[in-house]
């Protein structure tokens, strides 16, 4: 993934999106061949020269200074997961970025934070890394996505599963929203971790074998979520309706733990109870079978 067509790519999707009259643009009697504005318009929106413009878009953002990234900004009404994604694009093209080793996505975690994630009794938890690896989870987290984790070898991943495995519909109640929002992680993702070959291979090998998540990587959305919910179908307890929340660990950077909850007195927090107890006696199964001799 080049990084100079990335920022081409990016600019370009966001101001196609945006009408000349949203903007206050004249469009009487003028035939346009592009959708949204013209880079001249966008140009002038933000105060720049066309010429400087252009060349901003097709990649050159290796000197523009703080002022000119806020001015395209505003032109073309970023939101505030876009400007970080601009900003991470823009810093990825510098010279000092080729200088910087080159970064591998997190594959485990400290003993410490697996403390924690065990510590939360009656709350589903997990960590992934940036190519949405679930690189490590407690028992109820683990339950909730048994589906992931049945005859896996290695660390179940997200994406590879909504987009590859045909189980996943009927896992995601809302499938279509579930394959945006991690198109759209992936792809704010690229714009901090651009040197990561094993999000690179993710993303190819995502866009090779699937068409659906090939024309979700084209739109170059990306979305920073920190809460929401999510709605399972879950082979064992059936609907639960789920609040998740998003932590960014500092002390472990590029990765993120996710915990989820139901709301008291609701069908879905009796349905996690009694996930809870299928999974402790998983776990029984697992320990007994590691202590016969």
């Amino acid at each position: 993934m080049d990084q100079r067509s990335q920022i081409q790519e990016f600019l370009a999707s966001r101001r196609a999106r945006i009408s000349p009259q949203s903007v206050g643009l004249p469009v009487a009697g003028r035939k346009r061949r592009v959708p949204g504005l013209r880079r001249e318009e966008v140009a002038a929106l933000a105060g720049l020269s066309v010429d400087y413009y252009i060349r901003l878009e097709r990649g050159a953002l290796t000197n523009a200074s703080d002022s000119v990234l806020q001015a395209i900004v505003r032109a073309l009404r970023l939101d505030a997961a876009e400007q970080a994604h601009l900003v991470d694009l823009a810093r990825a093209c510098r010279p000092s970025a080729a200088s910087r080793p080159r970064r591998t996505s997190p594959t485990a975690i400290a003993p410490q934070l697996q403390t924690v994630l065990d510590a939360l009794v009656g709350v589903p938890a997990l960590v992934r890394n940036p190519t949405l690896d679930m690189i490590a989870a407690n028992s109820l987290g683990r339950a909730l996505y048994s589906v992931l984790h049945i005859g896996a070898r290695t660390a179940p991943n997200l994406a590879r599963f909504t987009f590859l495995d045909p189980r996943a519909r009927q896992f995601w109640r809302d499938w279509d929203e579930a394959a945006d929002d991690l198109t759209a992680q992936l792809r704010a993702a690229v714009g901090v971790n651009a040197p990561d070959r094993a999000l690179t291979d993710l993303v190819g090998e995502l866009s090779t074998r699937s068409d659906i998540f090939r024309e979700l990587w084209a739109r170059h959305d990306v979305r920073a979520l920190g809460q929401g919910t999510k709605r399972f179908q879950h082979p064992i307890v059936g609907a639960l309706e789920l609040r998740y929340d998003l932590l960014h660990l500092v002390a472990e950077p590029g990765l993120t733990m996710i915990t989820y909850t139901a709301e008291p007195g609701t069908t879905s927090h009796d349905s996690l109870s009694l996930l809870a107890s299928w999974a402790a006696g998983q776990d029984d199964e697992v320990e007994q079978s590691q202590t016969t001799y």
